[in-house]
Formats: C-alpha cells, sequence, structure tokens
C-alpha cells in the first residue's frame, strides 16, 4: 500500500486507530504476534555450541589435547583422562566467563534503547522504541530518531535529515498533507517519516505504518549480515602483551623441557610437563577476564544509574580530570517554580512548591487575584505559548514536557487557569524553542478570529524586539530599557531563571513569516523561575575537588543567576571567573585556553561554544566529561573524551554520540561513574598482578628445579589442577573487589599510563619468584634426595603452590599491602578462596583422586611447614608498602 497517497481519516480506519485515543494494549498484544518486535535483525547470534568449541582453538591447548590422545594410545590412561577433564573445566569456565560478558553486553544495549512517547488508551506514554507497533500513534521532536515509518499526521515546522536512507544530507520539510501522485520517490513522500531519519527541526505527530524489517531501513539492513566487535585500549594493550608473554613463556618452557632432558628425565614426561606448564601460565584469556571485569563493572554502574554505552569509557572515567556540566536538571532538580514576576512596574511573589498547584500571588505583602491588571494575561500568554501538558499520578502533577513551560502551567493552575481554557483558542502556527533562536513563538486564533502574536524567551531575545510595554495605563511605547534590565539583574543575583514574555495583535492576512512575527512586539513582563540545587551536589562537587577534578558549569542563564548557583554550591570560589557566550565568540580556542583554568561558570551559552570549551581544556591536557541533552550538544559530546548524555531530557542523537547515559540526569551520577571507572581499573591491575605473579611462581618452580638436576616438583596434571583452582574464581572475585577508601582522594590516572605503572611490574616478578621459591623449598624439604620421598615431595609443593597463591590474592588487593584493607569486606572473594581450597582438599584426601593426581594424605606437620611457607611472600612484602 502506498500509504503517502491515503488520507488520514483513511489511515485511522485501515489500521483500526484513533489519534486521539492511540492502540489498546489488546491491540498491541495481537499486532506484536503479527508483526514482530521494532528491531532490525542484522546479525545471526552466536551459537552457545560455537562459543563452547571457541573455548578450545587456542593453539597451545590443541597440542596439549593431542598429547594427551598420544598418552591415552601409549597406555597412560589414567593421565590422559584426568587432563581432558581439567581442560574441559577450564572450557567450562571459560565458555561461562564469555556467556557472562555477552549477556551483560546485550543488557547495555536493552537500556540503552531509545524510548519514545506513544498513545495507548488515551495516555501518553514512554516505551523502549522496540515495542512499537502497527498502528501506534507517536510523537517525534527535535533530536529525536523516528522510530519506525509513520505517516505523518501533524506537523509543527517538521523537518527530518534522511542520509541514511537516500544519501541526501539537507534536512527534507515535513508535513501532513495527502500526496495524490504515483510512484512517489521515497526523499519526495513528505508526509511519511522513516525509522532512523533524524528530526531536525520542530515536532510533529504519526501513526507508525510499517516496522522492524518491513520498513525502508530495514530493506537496507536486510543486505548486512555482520557487525563487529569493538575492542578497548585496554583489551587491545593486553592482547600486544600477550603475544610478547606467549614467546616469553614459550622460549622458558622449551628451556626447562630441554635441561630436564639435558639432566636425564624422559623426553615424553617432560614434553607433556612443558606443554601443560605453556598452557597453565600463558595468559590467554586475560583479554576476556578483562571484558568480563568491565561488563560485571558496567552492571554496577547500571545501578547507581549510569549507563556505559561504550566499554572503552570505563578506562577513560578513572582520566577524567575535568566535568563540564548542564546546570539545568544536571546540577538542579529540574522542576523549575516560577516565584516572582515582574509586571507592571511591579514585582509579584508567587507562593508554592514544585509541581503543586496550590499557591496565592501577592504585591508588597498583599495577595492579588487574577483581577490584578494585566496578572491574567500574563499567565494565560504563558499558558498559549507552551508545549508542555499536566497530567496526575499517583495523586501528584508530573509535567509532560519542558520543566520551564510546566512551571507556566503550574503557574497558571494557582490562578485557576486551566488547559479548558487554552482549548477555546486555536493555535495557528508554532515556531518551537531552540538552543540557537533563545525562544519560541505562536499564532493564536481566539473564538472571535482574532489572531495574535506570543513570543516568550531570553530576556535578551525578546526586549530588544518589543517597541512598546504594558503597565496599569494600558499600552505605552517603550523608549528606555534600563529599568527592565535592572530588575532582571536584581531577579537573577537571586538566583533566579529569567522568562521574558510578549505579545501584539495582527490581522488574519498578514504573513506568517517569523522575522516580521517577532518585530514590533509589546513587552508584558518577567517570570522569575527558581530551580534549586539538588541536595547531594554540593557534597559531589567537593568530592571531585578532592579527586582532583574541577567541576565546571555551563548554562543559558544570565551571568549572575549562574554564578548564585554556582557560589551556592561550592562550585565557583574566590577569584574565580564567569564567562559569558558574547565573550567566547571575541575568542579563538588558544585564547580560551589560555584564562579556561580559572573559570568555574559559562553563562549565556549556545551548543557551539561547548565544543570550543571542550577543544580549550583539551588543549590544556585535560581529559574532558562533557554533559548534554540537546540535538546541538552532539558535536561538543563526540569531542570530549567522555560524552555525557541525559537518559530523561536528552534527544537520541545526543545519546548516540554519548559514551555514558544518566538514567536520573543527575551531577552526582557522573561523580560516581568516576568513582566505579576508577574502581573497575584498579581491580583489572589486582588480577593481571595475581595472574602474572603465579604464573611466574609456577614457571620459576619447575625451571630452577631443572636446573638444579632434581626431578620434577609437579607433574602435568597437578600444573593443569593448579591453572584451574587458583586462575579461574579467585580472578573474578577481584574483578568484584569494592572501591578502596581513598579512591575518589587521589589524582585522576594519567591516559598514557601503561598497564605495569607504578611499580607493578616488580609487583609481579618479586611476589612470583618468592611464591616459586617457597613451594621449591617446600619440594626440597621433604624430598631430601630420597626416591621414595617422590609423591609425598610433590604433594606439599603443590599444596604450597596453591595456597601461596590463594593468600597472595588478598595482597593484590591494595596498593598497601595485605594490611592495607579489611580481608573480609569482599564475600566473592572469600568464597572463591574456600571453594579452591575445597577444590584442593579433595585431590588431597579423595583416595579415589591421589593416583590421577600423583598425591597424598598430609599430616599436621606437613600443613604446618605448608601453611609457614606459603605466607612468607604475602607477609615479608606486606611489612613494606613500597615493593
Amino acid at each position: 500500500m502506498k500509504w503517502y497517497q491515503v488520507e488520514i481519516k483513511d489511515v485511522e480506519r485501515k489500521l483500526h486507530v484513533y489519534q486521539e485515543k492511540g492502540l489498546s494494549e489488546k491491540q498491541v498484544e495481537e499486532r506484536r504476534k503479527k508483526f514482530g518486535t521494532n528491531t532490525l535483525e542484522i546479525a545471526k547470534k552466536q551459537s552457545l555450541l560455537i562459543l563452547f568449541v571457541k573455548q578450545f582453538q587456542d593453539f597451545m591447548v590443541l597440542i596439549l589435547l593431542a598429547a594427551t590422545l598420544i598418552a591415552g594410545m601409549l597406555g597412560e590412561y589414567i593421565d590422559a583422562l584426568a587432563i581432558m577433564v581439567i581442560v574441559l573445566l577450564n572450557g567450562f569456565i571459560g565458555f561461562f566467563q564469555e556467556q557472562k560478558a555477552e549477556k551483560s553486553l546485550e543488557k547495555l544495549k536493552e537500556l540503552s534503547a531509545p524510548k519514545i512517547r506513544v498513545l495507548r488508551d488515551g495516555d501518553w506514554k514512554a516505551i523502549p522504541s522496540e515495542e512499537a507497533v502497527v498502528g501506534d500513534v507517536i510523537r517525534i521532536k527535535t533530536g529525536d530518531r523516528v522510530p519506525a515509518d509513520i505517516r505523518i499526521i501533524k506537523a509543527n515546522e517538521l523537518e527530518t535529515e534522511e542520509s541514511t536512507l537516500t544519501g541526501e544530507s539537507l534536512p527534507v520539510e515535513k508535513t501532513s498533507q495527502v500526496i495524490y501522485q504515483d510512484n512517489v520517490a521515497m526523499q519526495d513522500q513528505h508526509n511519511i517519516g522513516f525509522k532512523g531519519t533524524l528530526v531536525t527541526k520542530g515536532s510533529g505527530t504519526g501513526i507508525i505504518i510499517q516496522t522492524g524489517m518491513n520498513t525502508a531501513l530495514g530493506q537496507i539492513a536486510s543486505l548486512m549480515d555482520k557487525t563487529e566487535k569493538v575492542i578497548t585500549p585496554l583489551e587491545l594493550k593486553l592482547m600486544e602483551l600477550g603475544k610478547i608473554l606467549i614467546y616469553v613463556v614459550l622460549l622458558l618452557t622449551a628451556l626447562t623441557v630441554g635441561i630436564g632432558v639435558y639432566h636425564g628425565q624422559p623426553l615424553y614426561d617432560m614434553f607433556l610437563a612443558g606443554v601443560s606448564l605453556a598452557v597453565a601460565v600463558i595468559p590467554e584469556g586475560l583479554p576476556a577476564i578483562v571484558t568480563v571485569a568491565l561488563s560485571l563493572g558496567v552492571q554496577r554502574m547500571i545501578k547507581r544509574k549510569a549507563i556505559v554505552r561504550q566499554l572503552s569509557a570505563v578506562e577513560t572515567l578513572g582520566c577524567a580530570s575535568v566535568i563540564c556540566s548542564d546546570k539545568t536538571g544536571t546540577i538542579t532538580e529540574n522542576q523549575m517554580t516560577v516565584k516572582e514576576m515582574y509586571i507592571n512596574d511591579q514585582h509579584i511573589y508567587v507562593s508554592g512548591e514544585g509541581y503543586t498547584t496550590t499557591g496565592d500571588f501577592f504585591v508588597n505583602d498583599k495577595k492579588v487575584d487574577r483581577n490584578y491588571p494585566n496578572l491574567e494575561q500574563m499567565m494565560l500568554y504563558g499558558l498559549l505559548c507552551n508545549e508542555a501538558s499536566l497530567f496526575v499520578k499517583k495523586g501528584r502533577y508530573i509535567v509532560d514536557g519542558d520543566p520551564t513551560d510546566g512551571a507556566l502551567l503550574v503557574a497558571a493552575r494557582k490562578l485557576e487557569l486551566t488547559h479548558l481554557i487554552k482549548d477555546q483558542f486555536k493555535i495557528i502556527k508554532q515556531f518551537p524553542f531552540d538552543s540557537t533562536r533563545k525562544r519560541m513563538t505562536v499564532v493564536v486564533e481566539d473564538e472571535n478570529k482574532r489572531r495574535f502574536v506570543i513570543s516568550k524567551g531570553a530576556p535578551e531575545r525578546i526586549v530588544p524586539r518589543c517597541s512598546h510595554r504594558v503597565n496599569v495605563n494600558g499600552r505605552t511605547r517603550l523608549t528606555d530599557t534600563k529599568e527592565i534590565e535592572r530588575q532582571m539583574d536584581e531577579m537573577a543575583e537571586k538566583a533566579l531563571r529569567i522568562i521574558a514574555i510578549s505579545v501584539k495583535s495582527i490581522s488574519r492576512g498578514d504573513p506568517l513569516e517569523l522575522s516580521k512575527l517577532e518585530k514590533d512586539l509589546t513587552f508584558v513582563g518577567l517570570y522569575g523561575l527558581k530551580d534549586p540545587p539538588r541536595k547531594e551536589v554540593k557534597d559531589a562537587i567537593d568530592q571531585c575537588k578532592r579527586a582532583g577534578i574541577k567541576t565546571v558549569m555551563i548554562t543559558g542563564d544570565h551571568k549572575k543567576t549562574a554564578a548564585a548557583i554556582a557560589r551556592e554550591i561550592g562550585l565557583q570560589e574566590e577569584g574565580e571567573l564567569t564567562l559569558e557566550g558574547h565573550e567566547l565568540n571575541n575568542m579563538d580556542t588558544d585564547s580560551l585556553a589560555n584564562i579556561i583554568e580559572k573559570v568555574t561558570v559559562f553563562a549565556r551559552v549556545t551548543p557551539e561554544h561547548k565544543l570550543k570549551i571542550v577543544q580549550a581544556f583539551q588543549k590544556r591536557g585535560h581529559i574532558v566529561a562533557m554533559t548534554g541533552d540537546g540535538v546541538n550538544d552532539a558535536p561538543a559530546i563526540k569531542a570530549s573524551n567522555i560524552g555525557v548524555s541525559m537518559g530523561i531530557s536528552g534527544t537520541d542523537v545526543t545519546k548516540e554520540a554519548s559514551s555514558l547515559i544518566l538514567m536520573d540526569d543527575n551531577f552526582t551520577t557522573i561523580k560516581e561513574a568516576i568513582r566505579e571507572g576508577r574502581n573497575i581499573y584498579e581491580n583489572i591491575r589486582k588480577f593481571i598482578r595475581y595472574l602474572l605473579a603465579s604464573n611466574v611462581g609456577e614457571i620459576f618452580v619447575m625451571m630452577v628445579a631443572m636446573l638444579l638436576a632434581m626431578p620434577l616438583p609437579l607433574v602435568p596434571v597437578q600444573i593443569l589442577w593448579v591453572n584451574l583452582v587458583t586462575d579461574g574464581l579467585p580472578a573474578m572475585a577481584l574483578g568484584l573487589d569494592p572501591p578502596e577508601k581513598n579512591v575518589m582522594e587521589q589524582k585522576p590516572r594519567n591516559p598514557r599510563e601503561g598497564v605495569f605503572a607504578r611499580g607493578l611490574g616488580t609487583k609481579i616478578i618479586t611476589r612470583g619468584i618468592m611464591i616459586g621459591l617457597v613451594s621449591l623449598i617446600a619440594f626440597m624439604v621433604i624430598y631430601d634426595n630420597q626416591a621414595e620421598n617422590l609423591t609425598h615431595a610433590r604433594t606439599v609443593a603443590f599444596t604450597t603452590l596453591v595456597l601461596a597463591q590463594l593468600i597472595h590474592v588478598f595482597d593484590c588487593r591494595s596498593e598497601n599491602g595485605i594490611f592495607g584493607r579489611n580481608p573480609f569486606n569482599n564475600i566473592y572473594l572469600i568464597g572463591a578462596v574456600i571453594s579452591s581450597l575445597f577444590m584442593l582438599l579433595i585431590v588431597l584426601y579423595v583416595e579415589a583422586l591421589q593416583p590421577i593426581f600423583y598425591t597424598m594424605a598430609l599430616g599436621l606437620q606437613d600443613w604446618l611447614l605448608i601453611i609457614a611457607l606459603s605466607a612468607i611472600p604475602t607477609v615479608l612484602f606486606g611489612f613494606s608498602k613500597k615493593n
């Protein structure tokens, strides 16, 4: 069907929907079963079987499996079976880790999926775009991605950019008018909004005609069959490190095997031991564990209301040195309330807080009502020049739309002006507010067919367009604006956001050209709106200061309003600067960079200024987090090191450009995300330290034993069991370690810092050698050059190695050693260590397993020796913070 040729009433009839009511929930369920979800099926998901098989494709694992197969053919059935079981268990651990990571990433995609406004059962509600169905009535506005193919039924200055479909980057004007021609090209279907296209201007309402793969975008998507996995910089570093370590380990393993053969050890035994050692100590799974740790950390961030869209952002968060934050809704509550008005050369004070519709109006402490000159008219103009709506939810008024518009609706309600009065007027033309014009204008017609223009917005954009003003004497010529400007300054110093409103009458035949409509206006008055700072923001800013992070407030508000709020929350101190947008216009990036360290507030800025601010901070070597919600904020967010978009008020295009989404639009959530980002990076360092130190210990004990012409201290099956018991659960538990108390009292990490910086490399080598040394000593003490003691000696060495590593895991939790933290505040680690000890005890004391693992039951004296030796590496270094 060619929907562009169908009249709106016929669209409703064919899709069984009324535009005033939308679909019922029953209709939605039926259509979802019929048409499926509103998603594009680009890539087929990897099957669980393939994911499991992938765990065994590593070259060294394949050699080990081949060697064990040969061992089985030569009659070494027990050895072969034991090694096969351990390799399988390792494979299962890797499989579950990767599956966990994939599920976490899928969860992230779901959470960061765009929300849409849809009308169902007569109520507007927000739902994930994938839940939209054919026949849904939806609203779109500037910055939104069109969620499905829609037939437009209402359009206010609506334009979309359709380059994703047509290649044409210029915006296309959209209307609701039917097209009667046949075979109209996609780019000429002006009453159809296509899925995936971007709303660049205006707003509109439409009825969904196609979803998912049936949309125009879906037809293109069906041609694509794969997506690429994005690898984070840290994963890339570790993959490169892993390649180097593979060669180092192979060299050392080959050396160990060669020395063993030279000293008379059987070639087959040494080959199997060498391959087992290489499999155990090559950290081929390190990037995968990092991905899991990042994913688990990201899940913790979700609980703190922060959605990370790109895993690489987690690494960058720990380096953030500047947060450029919007004021409204991020630093403040975003619950605007009209507290003061300037009209008739008088200040009117308004009582009531938040969105409660009860309140009174006072002039000089005297209560006034709607009969006060020009008060009702000013309230009516604010009601008509307005895109928000009020609705009741659980007994409370909720604003659907811009909070500033919502505040004007609430103020009108206090004067008993409701939407019923608004229904007596007809909106002929609407020019929505945008961040460049800083104003909104509507053309309204009353019941008597009289037309007038209402324009509201930033006073410096409204007042210069006014030639007259109203007062108690009626309409008079506006010859001097100094008094209005003085009143603006007075209100701004009270931290009030100021909105000016103006009006003028026009004839029905007058052209509806914006430049003419916004000329020769009549100034009516000023609204002073209070948006209180969030209670927790002052403490969050203070914590950021202690963490070496500079907080900068960016707002479109008046300079004095912004500075007053900044001082109130402790963001601006004596001697720090406030810059205005017009000052930024006269500076290039270099000039701004020269003074930017002294600036804490940017007022009256546009989204274009944000890009210059980001670049100036970056020139000073800062890692910048920049917040934004509007479509024009996207370039600055993309240019910043950490783009932060708003989950509640943010547009789809801004969310797409960002790497972090705040589900609650709260500044404190940015601070918490940085705290979590720092902790995730430190946890990754912890398990790198743990895994590599353990591997150094294993190589050391085997190589030195060969150099000393001793028997193998560990047999292949023991080496693999050590790897299984110590490398899996404890390493993952370190990834869940809670932050240290001082994590937000350290300076931001240098982004060029290497993985082994701050002495990590030294710690790995020294701890690893000590772990290997005490295991070797344990072996030598029991063996005492007596062949009959070999199984006993190997059991003690094996147990000492495992126990030394499990004690060492607690040492890895802090840069200050094992005594730097409470060992019991990570229950996951306690559980992992207990599980590993239990697995160790099984192979020691279950008689059926002793011949398989070449172990025997140990006595009290053995355990005293083992505990004493295995504690030495951790306790010895625990008394020194530097080593």
